[in-house]
């Protein structure tokens, strides 16, 4: 059987880390990477991962995601550009309509029929057409405040309410994410963008909320309430994206609240920053089940945000490829597991 042949459209800190992560997996080969980054267009893949080329054939960067797949073959594309589907939806139409199945780090792409529905109906017929399947997802929303919930609620005779808890770094992450959060802001820039929506924030209490609600029968009775707040520093903060001078904004504190009839039900608790160690802030992921068993679990410090979702990207390759065609979630397809052998070993078709 030949490698498993994947493409990456994206190749920044996720995209760049995935490449990575596939260079040292067994059976499986990138034929194609595009990003219209001009510090990247151009330029092989081994120089910008810093990894030996050996005797792999080169691959260089390509602006142009046509000029990318015009002299190739692949079963599958990453794509690893935005957080939201209604950004995501030509690029992943796209692909899909090449007949590629895709996984995207896009965080509304984890469950999104809970904020795009329309959009996610579309995908699914669009992948359903071309024969191929789609799955959004990462570290959180994907695993953490979500799948992970629902394997643990699977103990339990009844639930009576679900609190996830995430204490994590924005360190390894790219430009994108730490604009979203406002990192770097000051107070008042971060204030007004709160205000005016330019600010998301966390992506990705709606799709953990509506993935775990769907996934143990429960109705919303209205929309998840969400509030953010700014996390400011008292010292200077630096990673290899962004600068903080002490008294500008670290990142935020987000939290989430689902009710059922007027009754909270799902709390999620999310404050994420650069640099947290540096005023004494210790990493975790917690989740705490009230129902018959109570459950309480504690992964201390947190799982990477960024080797967490690069991981998740690539160990879903497999499961992916089996999949029936259409818009999947993580509660559709096996649990996700590291591949420690030939990944082609995983493959069958129906």
């Amino acid at each position: 059987m030949e490698n498993i042949k994947v493409i990456i459209w994206g190749f920044g800190a996720m995209g760049s880390g995935i490449a990575g992560m596939l260079l040292k997996k067994k059976g499986v080969e990138i034929t194609g990477v595009c990003d219209n980054h001009p510090d990247r267009v151009g330029k092989s893949m081994y120089q910008l991962c810093g990894v030996e080329q050996m005797t792999r054939p080169d691959i260089t960067v390509k602006a142009d995601i046509e000029a990318v797949l015009q002299d190739i073959s692949a079963d599958i594309a990453l794509l690893a550009t935005d957080s939201f589907t209604a950004k995501a939806f030509p690029k992943i139409q796209f692909l899909l309509e090449h007949k590629l199945n895709v996984i995207s780090t896009a965080e509304e792409m984890a469950y999104p029929k809970a904020s795009e529905p329309e959009l996610a109906e579309k995908l699914n017929k669009i992948a359903l057409k071309n024969g191929v399947s789609l799955l959004g997802t990462g570290i959180n929303p994907g695993l953490i405040m979500d799948l992970l919930v629902i394997a643990l609620s699977g103990a339990c005779m009844d639930v009576e309410s679900i609190e996830a808890e995430r204490i994590n770094s924005l360190s390894p992450f790219g430009p994108a994410v730490m604009e979203e959060q406002g990192v770097g802001l000051t107070p008042a820039e971060f204030a007004k963008g709160v205000k005016n929506g330019t600010l998301a924030g966390h992506v990705g209490f709606n799709e953990s909320v509506g993935m775990i609600t769907d996934a143990i029968g429960w109705k919303l009775s209205e929309p998840v309430r969400q509030s953010m707040e700014p996390i400011i520093s008292s010292v200077y903060r630096k990673t290899k994206y962004v600068e903080v001078q002490a008294g500008n904004i670290a990142g935020c504190r987000m939290k989430g609240s689902a009710f059922v009839h007027g009754e909270e039900k799902v709390r999620m608790i999310h404050p994420q920053q650069v640099e947290p160690q540096l005023e004494g802030c210790e990493t975790g992921d917690y989740i705490r089940i009230k129902g018959c068993p109570d459950i309480s679990m504690a992964i201390q410090p947190e799982i990477p945000g960024g080797i967490g979702t690069i991981a998740m990207c690539v160990n879903m390759i497999p499961h992916v490829i089996n999949a029936r065609p259409g818009l999947k979630t993580m509660i559709d397809l096996p649990v996700p597991r590291a591949i420690m052998g030939d990944m082609r070993d995983l493959i069958y078709k129906f």
